[in-house]
């Protein structure tokens, strides 16, 4: 049929088929072929070669993905390598140009590619534009979603707030229910003080507390009792572990001038800055922590502490106290048993004693244990995240950082102490204690679920 209508066509007007056929051949003979094309014009301006991944700019400017990286990696900066001005958003590979380099220079660009992906520096330098380009997008979809979550952003807060006022008021009213002796002079208890002080030693001073009730011992009383008192009538202590145990506690409150703590909320309320700088400084760096309780606080934290984690075994005796079994000298095998765990696991320490002491502190100490599991896994992520990427060697240098931004935090801390609101530091110090670990949850989901997206 078309060639039918072609030669009656021909017939009419015999010009009309050869013009149109000159027009077509001219036509095809003007189509650009690989030949003609110049590879400046799809060539990069940084590496002067054929575009490999070509990413378009905002001023309209190509490069190969791989220059742009490394030249964001270098510098730092969001702009032109040729032009200098800065992008908007992150960069995107023009597909379209990428298509036409891979069909007009085939061969150049697979060559290219695979020298690309031989190149480990290039590798680390593609990954790591790419976690700045994904983290841009999360903290842009954040942007979009704040007005949608602020009202309930606003009940979190004041939920948060009304717990910790909560929980401020019932942490104090431990302390005040269960114990006052350790901001009262001993000189200035009562016999009934006494009894409880008693009572506080062990189960075993049941045998002896009628005769201290009998014979009325008030504080001042109590400050003037030896060895030679407690073994004659009427208090008649002969077992000489129970008698240990009495003036071991003794020498401690003459020393201290009132009760020692017993129990976390005493603790706390006797030694508010402390409590808060430890709990803060164990949370952050442990090692640093016990190794500054070694130097500064052997007898008082550092003995009990390793007592606590690494007992032993050839000195267990219930019948005498607490204080008196931590303070004997660790054994060689409690010294490696604890010097491991310090090096490799010190969150590990933490949470045994913290297990020591939940029959006292039921809850707390379950947030305690939970806290320094997560905190554990955390560590271990940054660790493995400096040897995947290559970046082990910094770790001195991350060391010597981290040492000199805790010195500087704790000088900075013990400055400003005095000057901070009573209200304020039990504030932080119950946000440290019981909302850290919901923190650290949604910190090990991102870690465990997006270990690529994580910067170091």
């Amino acid at each position: 049929m078309l060639h039918q209508m072609e030669r009656e066509l021909a017939d009419d007007d015999p010009g009309v088929l050869t013009c149109d056929t000159s027009c077509i051949s001219d036509s095809s003979q003007s189509q650009p072929t690989a030949s003609s094309i110049s590879e400046y014009e799809f060539s990069c301006h940084c590496c002067y070669d054929i575009l490999v991944n070509p990413t378009t700019l905002t001023c309209g400017h190509n490069f190969c993905r791989h220059c742009l990286a490394l030249w964001w990696e270098s510098s730092h900066k969001n702009e032109c390598p040729e032009c200098r001005e800065k992008w908007e958003g992150f960069p995107k590979i023009n597909i379209l140009l990428r298509d036409a380099t891979d069909k007009l220079f085939r061969e150049v660009v697979q060559r290219r590619r695979a020298e690309i992906q031989a190149n480990p520096k290039i590798s680390r330098s593609l990954l790591a534009f790419q976690r700045y380009g994904d983290n841009l997008g999360r903290s842009r979809t954040n942007q979009h979603k704040g007005a949608g979550f602020f009202f309930s952003g606003v009940l979190t807060a004041l939920t948060c707030v009304a717990v910790m006022v909560l929980v401020y008021h019932w942490g104090s009213g431990v302390v005040e229910q269960h114990d006052l002796l350790i901001s009262k002079p001993v000189s200035h208890w009562t016999p009934e003080e006494v009894l409880s002080w008693l009572e506080h030693l062990g189960p075993w001073t049941e045998v002896y507390r009628g005769p201290f009730k009998q014979e009325n011992v008030n504080g001042r009383l109590l400050l003037i009792l030896g060895d030679e008192e407690l073994l004659k009538p009427p208090y008649s202590i002969e077992n000489q572990a129970h008698r240990r145990a009495v003036l071991a506690e003794l020498d401690r409150i003459k020393a201290l001038g009132v009760k020692p703590p017993q129990s976390l909320w005493e603790y706390k309320a006797a030694n508010a800055g402390k409590s808060l700088f430890l709990l803060y400084a164990l949370k952050r760096s442990p090692r640093l922590t016990i190794f500054y309780l070694y130097l500064f606080d052997y007898s008082e934290t550092f003995l009990p502490f390793l007592h606590t984690c690494c007992p032993s075994i050839t000195h267990v005796n219930k019948s005498e106290s607490r204080y008196l079994n931590t303070q004997l000298q660790p054994s060689w095998q409690q010294w490696a048993e604890f010097l491991v765990k310090y090096c490799v696991l010190p969150y590990q320490l933490i949470a045994e004693f913290a297990w020591d002491w939940l029959s006292v502190h039921y809850w707390t100490s379950r947030f305690i244990i939970v806290n320094a599991m997560l905190l554990s896994v955390l560590e271990g992520c940054a660790l493995w995240r400096l040897w995947t990427t290559a970046r082990i060697r910094t770790l001195p240098q991350k060391m010597w950082n981290h040492l000199w931004k805790m010195l500087s935090q704790g000088f900075a801390f013990a400055l400003l102490w005095p000057f901070v609101p009573q209200f304020v530091c039990n504030c932080l110090f119950y946000w440290a204690l019981y909302f850290s670990p919901i923190i650290n949850i949604d910190l090990v989901v991102q870690q465990l679920m997006h270990p690529e997206t994580q910067a170091l």
